[in-house]
């Protein structure tokens, strides 16, 4: 659980600045679900170059609450939480002076978006709060007023955790968790799991993520879990101390984070899953006539595929759709291997190279249709897909036919600039794994919003 908080001060001499505005939002890595915001009468004047700069002046103060009168729910709201704040020794100092003058002694863990930012997302121009969120494509409404860069910091932190593929910080925050009685463990994980669709990791008690899984419904998936009583969910049951999860609104980003996060982390009781997933290929080739011909196959990483498939099966139905679907030959896309024409052709059916004595060139023209509307080759693209709240997208970008990574946006202008676009997208590894989830989940998924991007872009 974190604090994510911002301090507007009095300014003036080193720990004798009092606190004028605070903002405080309880997140749990996914929602808000607390919030505290108050002006504070310092009890002492605001420097002239900070009212200007803030907005809030003495006499705006003056009927104010004091700090002692907040202190007591600032204490609640920051209970068991880390406290994150963009410049976080700042306002950490601030508080914990604060509270040293009523004789408390305040202690929280912290975390700096700003020290974070540099390691997630660098090579940013600038890392003040302001040029920072802006660059990223984030509102950000009253600058220098506590709620307004409270809020923005929400928002930020909610992308770092998102670009933290490595999960230090979610490995680092379990560490320092209490730890509940084991009787309730299982029934308190369950209980505590979104029924949102996401990734969870599951964690030992020093934090080892021991196995990784997605579901449309993490709560109902984790409950299988923690019933099913085979040996491998047995040994699961009895090691994990903790989840974690990351909501991420698409079940197609979901699929291709666990895909990457098995890959990277390599759980105990993930060993299956760190194998690729499809078995067949479609692949291509031009018969000595110079028409087009396709043939499935097992998969060969040697070889470049038009596309994958989870089995023969599979492979052989999306075969008999896309002959009817771009009018194509039966015997040329090898689902007629007879020495005669096709079946098509003897029922006065077939709509491809065999009965028109049509000329390669103009049957090519379909078949390339079909290989680029099938396949990444040289495309530059994103995918939108449903994000984790009502008013937010998810993004996948594709540019020179392979996949950069997975992002999210509130405003259009965020995926019309490119280079905004390319900040707000977390990094991930273009592989046949990744390649095979996108393609077979816009193949079932006919109203994703595809979007086409210009090469100058």
């Amino acid at each position: 659980m974190y604090a994510i908080l911002d301090i507007e001060t009095t300014g003036g001499k080193y720990n004798e600045e009092g606190i004028t505005e605070i903002a405080i939002y309880k997140f749990d890595g996914h929602d808000v679900v607390d919030q505290f915001i108050s002006l504070v009468n310092p009890e002492r004047p605001i420097q002239p170059f900070v009212a200007n700069l803030t907005g809030i002046n003495n006499q705006m103060l003056r009927n104010a609450p004091k700090f002692y009168e907040v202190a007591k729910r600032i204490v609640e709201i920051t209970t068991d939480c880390i406290i994150v704040a963009h410049n976080s020794s700042f306002d950490y100092r601030i508080l914990r002076t604060e509270f040293s003058r009523l004789g408390f002694e305040f202690e929280r863990q912290s975390l700096c978006t700003v020290e974070l930012s540099k390691k997630l997302i660098p090579d940013q121009q600038s890392y003040s709060l302001g040029k920072l969120v802006r660059g990223l494509g984030i509102p950000l409404s009253d600058r220098h007023r506590a709620n307004g860069d409270a809020l923005a910091t929400v928002k930020l932190f909610k992308l770092l955790l998102t670009k933290d593929i490595e999960k230090k910080i979610i490995i680092e925050t379990v560490r320092t968790e209490t730890k509940r009685q084991v009787d309730d463990k299982l029934l308190r994980l369950i209980e505590d799991a979104p029924a949102a669709t996401g990734v969870y990791y599951m964690h030992r008690e020093n934090g080892t993520i021991i196995y990784i899984g997605k579901s449309k419904n993490i709560k109902k998936r984790l409950n299988q879990h923690f019933t099913n009583d085979n040996r491998k969910s047995k040994r699961i049951q009895e090691e994990v101390v903790s989840v974690t999860y990351e909501n991420t609104g698409s079940e197609l980003l979901a699929l291709l984070k666990e895909s990457e996060e098995i890959k990277r982390n390599k759980p105990k009781y993930n060993r299956a899953l760190r194998k690729t997933k499809f078995d067949q290929a479609l692949y291509q080739f031009t018969d000595d006539n110079g028409y087009i011909n396709f043939k499935v196959q097992k998969a060969d990483h040697r070889k470049i595929s038009i596309t994958t498939f989870s089995n023969k099966q599979q492979a052989k139905t999306y075969m008999h759709r896309w002959t009817e679907e771009y009018n194509l030959c039966q015997k040329l896309m090898g689902l007629d291997n007879g020495e005669s024409n096709c079946f098509n052709y003897t029922i006065k059916q077939c709509h491809g190279a065999c009965i028109y004595n049509e000329p390669a060139e103009e049957y090519n023209i379909r078949a390339q249709k079909l290989i680029f509307n099938t396949s990444f080759q040289s495309q530059d693209m994103i995918i939108v897909d449903r994000g984790r709240d009502i008013d937010e997208q998810s993004v996948i970008l594709v540019e020179e036919g392979k996949f950069k990574g997975i992002g999210y946006f509130n405003l259009n202008y965020q995926i019309n600039n490119i280079e905004i676009l390319r900040s707000i997208i977390t990094p991930m590894t273009h592989n046949r794994d990744a390649q095979h989830i996108i393609q077979s989940y816009v193949r079932t998924h006919k109203r994703l919003k595809i979007i086409k991007l210009q090469k100058n872009v």
